[in-house]
Formats: C-alpha cells, structure tokens, sequence
C-alpha cells in the first residue's frame, strides 16, 4: 500500500485534491481511499487530508502517520508544522514555493519544488493550487495516470472550468516531468 499526506490551509482545496487524486487511482484501476482531518477550523487554519493506494481493498481507517508521499501546498506551513514528519526513506515530498529550496528533507527523501501558484494564476486566473500540485503528484510518482486525473476534473468541474484545471495540472505535470 502506498500513502499520501497533504498539507494546507482552509479554502486550498486539499481536501478536493485528496479525494480527486483518490478518483483517478481508482479509475486507473487500483483501489483508493481518500478523507480528511480537520476540525472547526476557519480559512487558512492548517489541515490536512490523505490518500491510499493499494490492488487490494483498504480496510485501514487511521490517519497516515509514515506516507510514502507528501504534497505542501503552502510552504509557510513548514515554519509552524513539521510537515516532513513521518516520511519514508524513498519518499517523494511536492513542494508549492516560487523560492529555491532549503528545507531539511529527512535523508532519502527526494524534494521537488514547484510554483504551483504561478501555475494556478496562468491557467485558472486564481492562486487556487490543488490541481497544479495534482498534476505534479501524477508525473512525480507515477501513481496515477495523467489521462485519469483529466477524467476526474472533467466529472467534477463544469467544461470550462474542468479545462482550466486541466490545463493547470497539464503544465505542472510537464514541469516535473521535464525537471527529472
């Protein structure tokens, strides 16, 4: 079983992406598990949601507390929560930052930065970044085909704005894809 954690804040869309990243391993033909955990929190308040993936049916029901993948969409939340907690060596951390790198990655672990904000503003109009980071999740790991995330926006958001995001998770999945 492979297991994401992501990080955000209120109003990020965290928990959409968690849920469409869910709806596109499905449709690629593995089983997946998608929730949240947040409480009364207000907008902008840290939370956070996971994903499983596994070919076989998830009965776990706890948060994920060692993931194999981890997505920040907002990096002013490393200051305050150790969002690298947990992960496991071999692991992918996707990180929303227009700055250059310095964080400290547990050893083994491979960092990608992406300014998804960018991404999200040229393609959207609006720093929304979930499906930015989304498209760089699918070229990161490789868990979820690109085809599959595009049938998920395409069930969730009306046309034109399901390509608008497409778009955003386009470009992000491009732009890892030709950093590797």
């Amino acid at each position: 079983m492979k297991e994401l954690r992501i990080h955000g804040r209120g109003g990020q869309g965290s928990v959409t992406a968690a849920e469409l990243i869910a709806v596109a391993a499905f449709e690629g033909g593995v089983f997946a598990q998608a929730f949240p955990a947040f409480g009364v929190e207000r907008r902008g308040a840290p939370v956070q949601a996971f994903v499983r993936f596994n070919d076989k049916k998830i009965r776990l029901r706890s948060q994920i507390y060692e993931p194999d993948y981890i997505i920040v969409q907002d990096s002013t939340l490393i200051k305050d929560v150790n969002v690298f907690f947990g992960v496991k060596k071999g692991g992918i951390v996707i990180v929303n930052t227009e700055k250059a790198a310095n964080y400290e990655v547990p050893e083994g672990v491979r960092l990608i930065t992406i300014d998804a904000t960018s991404i999200a503003l040229k393609a959207i109009g609006l720093p929304i970044t979930n499906t930015s980071l989304m498209g760089a999740f699918a070229a990161a790991t490789g868990e979820i085909a690109f085809s599959a995330l595009e049938n998920a926006l395409n069930h969730r958001f009306p046309k034109e704005l399901a390509a608008k995001n497409i778009e955003a998770a386009r470009l992000a999945y491009n732009a890892v894809k030709g950093a590797a």
